[in-house]
């Protein structure tokens, strides 16, 4: 109710409707004052003046509610106060004008300051409203170089691998090479400034399978997810992200090598009490004899132990006859 006055009021009306309504309004007041003339008591010259006032001032402004304000003062003055049909201005006939004429002014003052009001709040809201599409607009054009800058240092990695010719150093290159090029995809996909949530079991699907096929691993590795529908904070489902990533692409790189065909198992599961677990399993060569995850030098668990830190999550990794890595951590930030 309260937005549709605010319309009646701030929609622009041409002089023609305004005046044209004004008139009416007077009349239709004028009218039904002769007509109740024989059923009112003395004393009630102005009743249906002031509602015309009221509606005139809202709907077409200050000016035109103030002409029927003067045209009503005037009406009741010769047809309603006593002696009617005289213009006789007595000291009783006065006080009731006077009434009639501050009652009207105050009423038309308020409606104006109101309107005002709805005025200011509506040019208001068009300013945030413009703001915030330029905000956005801004936004999405930062996150957008953020993402080539990511994908040109990506590139330009893999060019320089290239021209490598210790294998060794190619390896190391390829591995930093296609870090970046993760980051720039899970960038382009997450940071959207209207996400408050990304469901990760609609994620996660496309997450793996790109990170198989900059692998090369499609037709050798048979690929399986578990997905619970799981909602995270952007700011918790990028690292969940990169975890997944990693150790997928850790899997394929040391459980699987050489393009050895395989199977890979990926489950994100809730276990209630506000914790989920990732786990990315395979049935490759497993883990060498006296592994050591804390002693371990490769670069993508160590970045999968610090995310996890990061998280307030556990990482484990173990098997013999195939290696799983497993995570817990909180579906909320604590």
């Amino acid at each position: 109710m309260t937005r549709f006055l605010a319309g009646l009021a701030l929609t622009p009306r041409s002089p023609l409707f305004c005046w044209g309504v004004a008139i009416l309004a007077f009349l239709v007041a004028f009218g039904m004052r002769l007509a109740l003339e024989p059923l009112l008591p003395t004393g009630f010259p102005f009743l249906t003046f002031f509602p015309a006032v009221i509606i005139v001032a809202f709907l077409c402004g200050a000016l035109a509610g103030a002409t029927v304000a003067v045209a009503s003062l005037f009406a009741s003055h010769y047809f309603f106060l006593a002696p009617t049909g005289s213009l006789e201005l007595t000291p009783s006939r006065a006080l009731a004008l006077g009434f009639f004429a501050l009652i009207a002014a105050v009423d038309i003052a308020l409606i104006r300051a109101m309107t005002h009001s709805l005025h200011r709040v509506r040019e208001e809201r068009e300013r945030n409203r413009r703001l915030a599409e330029s905000r956005e607009t801004l936004y999405r054009e930062l996150q957008h170089r953020i993402s080539n800058n990511l994908q040109m240092v990506s590139s330009l990695i893999a060019v320089e691998s290239r021209a490598v010719t210790d294998e060794r150093a190619r390896h190391v290159l390829q591995d930093a090479q296609r870090r970046p090029g993760l980051i720039s995809r899970l960038h382009r996909q997450l940071h959207d400034p209207e996400a408050t949530e990304i469901r990760m079991d609609e994620f996660l699907p496309e997450l793996c399978e790109d990170t198989l096929a900059t692998a090369g691993a499609c037709d050798r590795v048979r690929y399986v997810l578990r997905a619970a529908p799981i909602a995270l904070s952007p700011a918790r489902a990028i690292p969940v992200g990169l975890i997944a990533a990693e150790l997928v692409a850790n899997a394929l790189e040391h459980g699987l090598p050489g393009g050895r065909a395989g199977s890979l198992t990926v489950t994100l599961a809730d276990e209630g009490d506000g914790v989920a677990s990732l786990s990315v399993e395979d049935d490759g060569e497993g883990l060498p004899d006296g592994f050591d995850l804390g002693a371990s030098n490769s670069l993508g668990l160590q970045i999968v132990r610090q995310l996890a830190e990061q998280l307030g999550g556990e990482f484990r990794l173990a098997g013999t006859r195939g290696a799983a890595a497993r995570m817990r951590f909180p579906i909320r930030e604590g």
